[in-house]
C-alpha cells in the first residue's frame, strides 16, 4: 500500500519531506543548549520540546501502530525515546542517578535525520509511477472548427477533438491520426526501441514523442481510459496488491519487533544483576530498542516491487496480477500458442520449387501477377512474397476464377494458372518431384503454377514462423526453460514448425475446450508452466497455467485472463519477463538478508556484549546504524531501475 506521499506500507502516513526537515533543524538548535548548559531546569524544558516537538511523528506512528495492532519500527523508536525522556525527567525530580537528556536529544536528532533520508530514497524508489503520469503533456493544441488553434489543458479535451501535435511534441492523448504523416517514438510507453510510421487512418498513443512532421488527431480516449492511464492503473494496482515475500517480511517485522522489544527488557535486567547503575542499564535498553527497528525490513520489499512494476511497464511488460508474476521466477516449461504467437498468423511463401523451364522468381513473378487482383490470404502471401524480393508484378489480363481450385488470367501475352493439385489431376497432368512430395507431408498448403497448361513451378505457403520466435526460444533455452506449443493445427504442421524451432515438445490438434487440459497435463509432470497466447481460445489455458501470458494484440478476453501482458506482441519479451522476474527476486532476498543479518549482529552489540572490550554504542549511534540499514536498502531497490533485458 502507499499512503498520500508515495511511502509504501502507510510506514510514513502522516509524514512529509517538508515538515520532517523542520522538526530536525529545531530539535538540532535545541539541542545546542542542550550540551552546553548546566542548569538542569532549562535543560528539562528544552528536552521537553525536543521530544515533544521532534519526536512527535514517532509518538503519532507508534499510537497508529497500536490502533492497527502491527507494533513495528515507530513501537521501538517511541519507547526508546519516551523511556529515556521519563528516566531523565525522573532524575530532575529528585531520583538518585544521571540524566541522559543530552543523548535523548542526539537520539531524536539522529531519528529525524535518518527518516529524512530515507524518505528521500523511498520517494526515488516509489515514485516512477508519478514519472509515467508525467509523460503526458499538460496542454494540447485544440484545432476550433473554423480551422484556429486554441491551447487547453489536456485534461479539457473530449472524444472527437482534434489536436494539432508538432514535431518533437508529445501527443496529448489517444487517438487517430486524421492529417499528415510522421514517425512516432512510443519507447518510454512500449519498450519499442525504433520509432514506428504513422499515417491518416493509424492509431497512435498519448505520451508517444512525435517525430519530424506535423499530424492532425482526432481524440479516441481520454483520461484513464487511454493506453498511459490503464498502464498506470495497473501499475498501481501490482504495487498494491500483497506479495508471498511481503508477508513473509511482515512476519518477520512483528517478531522483530516482540524480539527487541524483550530483548531491551532483558539487558535493563541483565545489567541491573550485574550491578550497573540504572542510568547505564537505561541507555543499553533503549540503545537495543533503536538499532534493532525493523524499518529495513518492512521495505525491503515493498521498495523493489515499486521499482520493478514500473519497470515492467517501461519494457512493455504489464503485470496484472503480482503473485503470477513472482511465480515466473521459477518457470521450467513455456507452452506457445502457434497462430500469431510463433507464426504470423497469416499465409506466407515458404518455398518456390521451379519444375523445369523457369527461375524460382518467374514462377512467383508470374504468380503474383495472376493473384495481384485477389483478397484471398493465399493471394495475398504471394503477392507479399514478391513485393519482398521486388520482382517486377505485370498487370494480369482476362483474369478469371476456377471455381474451387483457383484463378487464370493472361500475363505478358502467355496464358498462366494457379491452382490447386485437384486442378493438376483434372488435366490428367502429373507432378512427381520429391521435394513437393516433402512439402505436402509437411502440411503445408501447395498451388502450382501453369504456363500454357504445363506446370512450371510449385509455391508452398504456410502460417510462417516469426522471426522473433527463433530468438526468443534459443533464450528461453538458455536460462533452462523448456519450450513447448500447443496448437489446433493439424500434426504435420505441427511438426513442421516445432522442427523449425527446435521444440522440446507440441500438441496437435488440440481443440479449443482441450487446451487448458493439456497444460494440466504438464503442470501434473511437475513443472511450473506459463502460457503465452492471444486467442479467445487460450482463455482458459492462461488461467490453468501457473503464469498466464498474454501478446497485447489479442482479444480482451484474453488479457483479463492474463497474469502479465505483452504490449510489444513479440515473443521475445516472454524470456524478459523470467529474467525480470528473477531479478526483483534476488534484490528481495538481498535485502532481506540485508535486514536481518544486520540485526543479528547490532543487538547484541547494543546490549554491550563487547563492553568489557571497550565497545559500547550509544543511542545516537544505534540510531545512525539503524538509518544506514535502511537507506542501503532503499538503494539497492533502486538499483533495479538499471535492469535490461538480456539479448
Amino acid at each position: 500500500m502507499h499512503d498520500a506521499h508515495g511511502a509504501p506500507g502507510g510506514r510514513h502516513a502522516g509524514h512529509s519531506i517538508g515538515p520532517l526537515q523542520r522538526r530536525f533543524w529545531v530539535s538540532l538548535a535545541l539541542t545546542v543548549p542542550i550540551a552546553l548548559l548546566s542548569d538542569q531546569d532549562v535543560v528539562f524544558l528544552l528536552a521537553s520540546a525536543v521530544y515533544g516537538y521532534g519526536g512527535w511523528p514517532f509518538l503519532a506512528g507508534f499510537a497508529g501502530e497500536l490502533r492497527r495492532k502491527q507494533p513495528g519500527m515507530m513501537t521501538l523508536v517511541a519507547f526508546a525515546i519516551s523511556t529515556a525522556y521519563l528516566y531523565s525527567t525522573l532524575v530532575v525530580f529528585g531520583l538518585p542517578g544521571q540524566g541522559f537528556f543530552w543523548e535523548l536529544a542526539t537520539l531524536v536528532d539522529i531519528m529525524l535525520l535518518g527518516h529524512w533520508i530515507e524518505m528521500r530514497s523511498v520517494q526515488g524508489a516509489s515514485g516512477a509511477l508519478e514519472a509515467l503520469v508525467r509523460l503526458l503533456p499538460a496542454e494540447a493544441h485544440r484545432r476550433r472548427a473554423d480551422g484556429t488553434v486554441e491551447d487547453i489543458p489536456v485534461s479539457a479535451l473530449v472524444r472527437g477533438d482534434n489536436v494539432i501535435v508538432k514535431p518533437g511534441e508529445k501527443i496529448p492523448t489517444d487517438g487517430t491520426i486524421v492529417e499528415g504523416r510522421t514517425t512516432v517514438d512510443q519507447a518510454l510507453l512500449t519498450g519499442e526501441s525504433q520509432p514506428v510510421e504513422r499515417g491518416e487512418g493509424d492509431a497512435v498513443v498519448g505520451g508517444a514523442v512525435n517525430g519530424e512532421s506535423a499530424v492532425v488527431v482526432e481524440v479516441k480516449r481520454t483520461g484513464s481510459d487511454t493506453y498511459l492511464g490503464q498502464v498506470v492503473e495497473l501499475v498501481r494496482q501490482a504495487q498494491e496488491s500483497r506479495s508471498r515475500t511481503q508477508d513473509l517480511a511482515d512476519r518477520a517485522a512483528l517478531w522483530l519487533t516482540i524480539t527487541a522489544l524483550s530483548a531491551g527488557g532483558l539487558t535493563l535486567a541483565v545489567w541491573l544483576w550485574n550491578g550497573r547503575e540504572l542510568s547505564f542499564a537505561v541507555e543499553r535498553m533503549v540503545t537495543v530498542m533503536v538499532i534493532a527497528c525493523p524499518h529495513a525490513l518492512g521495505l525491503a520489499i515493498p521498495l523493489v516491487i515499486a521499482v520493478s512494476t514500473t519497470l515492467s511497464a517501461r519494457h512493455g511488460l504489464l503485470v496484472q496480477d503480482r503473485s503470477g508474476f513472482e511465480r515466473a521466477r521459477s518457470i521450467s516449461v513455456v507452452v506457445f500458442d502457434k497462430s500469431g504467437t510463433l507464426t504470423q498468423g497469416r499465409f506466407g511463401v515458404s518455398e518456390v520449387v521451379a519444375l523445369g523451364g523457369i527461375s524460382p522468381d518467374d514462377v512467383l513473378r508470374l504468380a503474383a501477377a495472376v493473384e495481384s487482383q485477389s483478397e484471398h490470404p493465399i493471394a495475398a502471401g504471394i503477392v507479399q512474397a514478391a513485393r519482398t524480393r521486388n520482382l517486377p508484378v505485370a498487370a494480369p489480363r482476362e483474369v478469371r476464377a476456377i471455381p474451387g481450385k483457383g484463378v487464370a488470367a493472361v500475363v505478358d501475352g502467355q496464358r498462366v494458372e494457379v491452382a490447386s493439385p485437384g486442378y493438376l489431376r483434372e488435366l490428367s497432368l502429373a507432378v512427381d518431384h520429391p521435394r513437393v512430395r516433402e512439402l505436402g507431408a509437411e502440411g503445408k498448403t501447395v498451388v502450382f503454377v501453369l504456363l500454357e497448361h504445363r506446370a512450371v513451378g510449385a509455391i508452398a505457403l504456410a502460417d510462417l514462423v516469426r522471426e522473433e520466435s527463433r530468438a526468443a526460444l534459443a533464450r528461453l533455452k538458455q536460462l533452462g526453460i523448456q519450450v513447448m506449443m500447443l496448437t489446433g493445427d493439424s500434426e504435420a504442421v505441427a511438426k513442421s514448425v516445432a522442427a523449425q524451432l527446435g521444440l522440446d515438445d507440441f500438441f496437435a490438434e488440440v481443440p479449443p475446450d482441450q487446451k487448458a487440459a493439456r497444460i494440466r497435463e504438464v503442470k501434473a509432470r511437475g513443472m511450473t508452466v506459463a502460457m503465452v497466447g492471444d486467442g479467445v481460445n487460450d482463455a482458459p489455458a492462461l488461467v490453468a497455467a501457473d503464469v498466464g501470458i498474454a501478446i497485447g494484440a489479442g482479444t480482451d478476453v484474453a488479457i483479463e485472463s492474463a497474469d502479465i501482458v505483452l504490449v510489444r506482441s513479440d515473443p521475445r519479451d516472454v524470456p524478459a519477463v523470467v529474467q525480470l522476474a528473477r531479478a526483483t527476486y534476488a534484490r528481495m532476498v538481498q535485502n532481506l538478508w540485508w535486514a536481518t543479518g544486520y540485526n543479528a549482529v547490532a543487538i547484541p552489540l547494543a546490549a554491550g556484549v563487547l563492553y568489557r572490550q571497550g565497545i559500547v554504542l550509544s543511542p545516537a549511534l544505534g540510531a545512525v546504524l539503524m538509518s544506514l540499514s535502511t537507506v542501503i536498502v532503499a538503494i539497492n531497490a533502486r538499483l533495479l531501475g538499471r535492469w535490461k533485458p538480456a539479448s
